[in-house]
């Protein structure tokens, strides 16, 4: 039985960085990949059928009419091309962009191993840290990828001393998540009924 390996320390710094996870998209990709194959298939056993001897099928007739008979500018020709290239931009940009953006890239402590946090449970984490600060009645917590922005209404205590224990509650509290980018943190505290 091997032995466990040691927890490392949280000060050190990572073994690789987090880099984002990238969503798959299998919807998308296995949509365009029926779509092209379908026409494919169609285009080949109507060119096989032309080359064996066989008269072209109807609808290959009228789109090659089609097609003489309608100009570049024509005003259904770009329609369908704008449509045409708004479909390819988009798939560009599925490709080209991660996706999951929900996970937050967590500390790589060990080669091989990647972790990510959920956006909502870090919210709540933050939110429940902050609820235990004494004076903060409720708190609503936003994370972005580089932002933690906190709402935070305060019942009694000066505001600037609640504020200034917020902070540093919450600054630590990020800290002990191990993001791989802790998240920069803005507070915001205020009374009941004000602005």
């Amino acid at each position: 039985m091997a032995a466990p390996r040691p927890l490392p320390d949280p000060d050190a710094p990572p073994v690789a960085r987090g880099g984002r996870f990238w969503s798959a998209r299998r919807v998308p990709a296995v949509l365009l990949a029926l779509v092209l194959t379908g026409a494919s298939g169609l285009f080949l056993y109507d060119v096989v059928a032309v080359r064996a001897g066989h008269s072209a099928m109807s609808w290959r007739k009228e789109l090659a009419r089609g097609l003489a008979d309608h100009h570049l500018n024509d005003t259904w020709v770009l329609v369908g091309a704008g449509i045409a290239a708004a479909l390819g931009l988009w798939l560009l940009f599925l490709a080209l962009t991660p996706g999951r953006r929900r996970l937050l890239p967590m500390r790589r402590p060990y080669e091989g191993v990647r972790g990510g946090l959920d956006r909502k449970a870090a919210a709540m984490v933050v939110r429940d840290r902050a609820t235990q600060v004494s004076g903060i009645r409720s708190a609503q917590v936003t994370v972005r990828r580089h932002k933690v922005k906190v709402r935070a209404l305060a019942h009694f205590r000066d505001l600037d001393e609640v504020r200034a224990e917020l902070s540093q509650t919450l600054g630590s509290t990020l800290t002990e998540l191990g993001l791989a980018r802790t998240p920069r943190l803005v507070v915001r505290v205020r009374r009941p009924g004000k602005d």
